[in-house]
Order: structure tokens, then C-alpha cells, then sequence
């Protein structure tokens, strides 16, 4: 179990920093610079405080569901090999 709750940890840590980058750093550190260029008509800073941040987080909520379902799948293997 103690493999399992580490690669849960660092799954979340990862997808935890990818959102931070890009709420925080795409949608206010950086959107000054950002703003030069356009997507869909809006300023591609705007754009990531407004819309990109929600959609890259639906993004990495899906992306940990599927890793999520690969690594139990992988630790149920291993416990049912350990158990035979």
C-alpha cells in the first residue's frame, strides 16, 4: 500500500503544478506578455485567467481519473499475483 499512496502523491503533485503554471503563472504572472498574442478574438492572457485555467483543470481532472484507474488496476494485479 505504500507504493500506492506514493504514486497517488505524486500523480497529484504533478497535476497540482501543471494547474498552478497555468492559473497562476499563464493567467497572472505572464499574462502581460501573453496578451500579444490572440486567441478567439481575446488576448491570450485574459483568456487563460478567464477560460483556459477552468478548461485545463476539467483537462487534469479527466487526465487523473484515467491514471487513477491504470495505477489500481496495476495494484490490484500485483495483490492478486502476491495472493496466488
Amino acid at each position: 500500500m505504500d507504493y500506492y499512496w506514493k504514486a497517488n502523491l505524486k500523480i497529484l503533485f504533478c497535476l497540482l503544478t501543471i494547474w498552478f503554471i497555468v492559473s497562476f503563472g499563464f493567467g497572472i504572472l505572464l499574462s502581460d506578455w501573453l496578451d500579444q498574442f490572440r486567441i478567439g478574438g481575446f488576448k491570450l492572457g485574459f483568456w487563460f485567467a478567464q477560460q483556459g485555467s477552468i478548461y485545463v483543470f476539467i483537462l487534469l481532472i479527466f487526465t487523473y481519473v484515467f491514471l487513477m484507474g491504470r495505477l489500481d488496476k496495476k495494484v490490484s494485479e500485483e495483490r492478486d499475483k502476491k495472493d496466488s
